[in-house]
């Protein structure tokens, strides 16, 4: 299983060397948790978003908040904020625009169990101040599936397969604003560390995009 998850990983480094010439992106994505005590916690992420291997980038998107359990490690409300800087290709040109993003935002998350299969539910409301002037506000549903491959639960250095769906929606205008299908492997290292390579699909209105993702989950 281990030569397995080194060869997914050399797989993914090789199409990084031939992504400049192709449509496929590269994220690279660090999500901390700290603990505080049995209810409050503290969430920060780190998203580092290229249009090709790396180098190009799409957006760069920070993001903390403070979370409160309802019950112990299943149901989860958190307040947050958000600062997203992107990088957008002007049509039928080579240059790029900045656009400056603020988001306030409030999430519920639950989880639930079921054999191996880890569910995870995320609700999460969105106010966007997109470069201080445009409001707008968005609903995002996230759900999420982990299954141990190794062992039979997610603990210390257990292989395990990942895969989410996250819909985006819009309060105004067009509805729909995209959707994410993800897949990958990931691996449990101890209970601080977590590590997953995948690839995401996003559907948009008028097309789609391929991302390559590598992720890094902390908590302590």
């Amino acid at each position: 299983m281990r030569k397995t998850f080194i060869g997914l990983f050399i797989g993914l480094c090789s199409t990084f060397g031939m992504a400049q010439s192709s449509n496929l992106g590269n994220w690279l994505l660090y999500f901390g948790n700290k603990k505080i005590d049995n209810r409050w916690n503290w969430h920060h992420e780190v998203q580092y978003r290229n249009y090709d291997a790396i180098g190009d980038l799409e957006q760069l998107l920070l993001r903390t908040g403070m979370g409160y359990n309802l019950s112990e490690n299943n149901n989860n409300l958190l307040l947050g904020y958000g600062f997203i800087k992107s990088q957008n290709y002007t049509p039928e040109s080579d240059g790029k625009i900045t656009v400056n993003e603020h988001r306030i935002y409030q999430q519920f998350i639950t989880r639930q169990s079921f054999g191996r299969v880890k569910v995870q539910h995320r609700y999460r409301f969105e106010q966007r101040w997109v470069e201080d002037q445009d409001f707008k506000m968005r609903f995002r549903y996230f759900l999420a599936f982990n299954i141990p491959l190794n062992k039979p639960d997610m603990t210390e250095k257990a292989f395990y397969l990942s895969s989410y769906n996250e819909i985006f929606i819009n309060h105004e205008n067009t509805v729909f604003d995209r959707n994410r299908l993800y897949g990958g492997i990931g691996y449990k290292l101890n209970n601080y560390f977590r590590f997953e390579l995948g690839y995401m699909n996003q559907f948009l209105n008028h097309s789609n995009r391929d991302q390559l993702n590598m992720a890094t989950f902390f908590s302590f």
